[in-house]
């Protein structure tokens, strides 16, 4: 009998207060996989996707992390 398991390969990120996956302000997350090789997918709906190799994480996190830190708060 073949054997089976069962892997995550998507999180979708959304406001608390909004509990619509389909919603303008969700964000998928995904291990994506066009025959080359695993790589991540960052993708909002109507604005198209980011694919990110994952050796390249570390460094496209701490770019964000940076430029995050120098946004200037409207609050």
């Amino acid at each position: 009998m073949t054997e089976y398991k069962t892997r995550t390969t998507q999180l979708v990120v959304h406001p608390a207060n909004d509990s619509s996956t389909f919603s303008e302000m969700a964000t998928r997350v995904s291990i994506d996989d066009e025959g080359g090789g695993e790589f991540l997918k960052v993708e909002q709906t109507n604005t198209g996707a980011i694919l990110i190799n994952p050796g390249e994480w570390p460094a496209i996190r701490e770019a964000i992390d940076r430029m995050a830190a120098e946004c200037r708060s409207e609050q």
